[in-house]
């Protein structure tokens, strides 16, 4: 089953280099007040594109895998369903360790894949030696600017019994804090870093309302 795995890691790798399929994730995060929420969601409609119509909304549960392959560091996966809408495909995203590179780079920079799946990718995930970190429920809004991604959403706790309360069972998902979580990404293929210079320009049009910048997840690991 190892072997199967590092196959298939083998054969990710070898598309990454060919640039067969947009790989490369440039993104910026920060957080704002759900005091302040609206007026963010104001100036981004006036910002993103079909300005007349209102955001899209969604309304996700996602589950976040890792497994090992031999001494190399622990892969991630994360499996993500639409609660707002079952009869979509679920998906299967395999995310990189991000680069945080000098200062003078924009954005972090990661590898990412995103795949559609059937509702059976966690059994599968599981078969192969996954093992089911965490998981949450994230709500909000997103925005589209050409071909950057810009999306506010709120994280909740999943209850015991109630994977978001789409069935009406269980009590409703619990909020983990405050504030909305505001990410600008835009997904390209490898060696496109001007888009990049993009996405900061994008956001610093939203400045003072939300600060967008390069999050350092390796610090974060080390705050008590």
């Amino acid at each position: 089953m190892t072997q199967s795995i590092g196959t298939a890691i083998d054969s990710l790798n070898a598309a990454y280099s060919s640039n067969i399929i947009p790989n490369q994730e440039y993104l910026l995060q920060g957080s704002i007040l759900d005091s302040a929420v609206e007026v963010l969601l104001h100036r981004l409609r006036g910002l993103c594109d079909n300005v007349d119509s209102s955001p899209e909304t969604f309304d996700d549960h996602e589950m976040c895998f890792s497994i090992r392959v031999m001494n190399s560091p622990p892969v991630l996966l994360r499996v993500r369903r639409a609660l707002d809408h079952p009869e979509m495909p679920w998906q299967l995203r395999y995310i990189g360790q991000p680069e945080l590179g000098d200062k003078s780079r924009p954005t972090i920079v990661r590898s990412s894949l995103d795949i559609g799946t059937s509702a059976t990718v966690v059994e599968f995930l599981t078969e192969l030696g996954c093992h089911m970190d965490f998981e949450y429920i994230t709500k909000g809004y997103m925005f589209r600017k050409g071909r950057m991604k810009i999306t506010v959403s709120k994280i909740f706790k999943v209850n015991p019994g109630n994977k978001g309360g789409a069935d009406g069972s269980g009590g409703p998902p619990e909020a983990l804090s405050q504030s909305y979580l505001v990410e600008v990404s835009v997904v390209a293929h490898n060696g496109l870093d001007a888009v990049a210079e993009d996405v900061r320009a994008f956001a610093d049009q939203l400045r003072p309302l939300v600060l967008l910048d390069k999050i350092d997840y390796k610090r974060l690991q080390h705050i008590p």
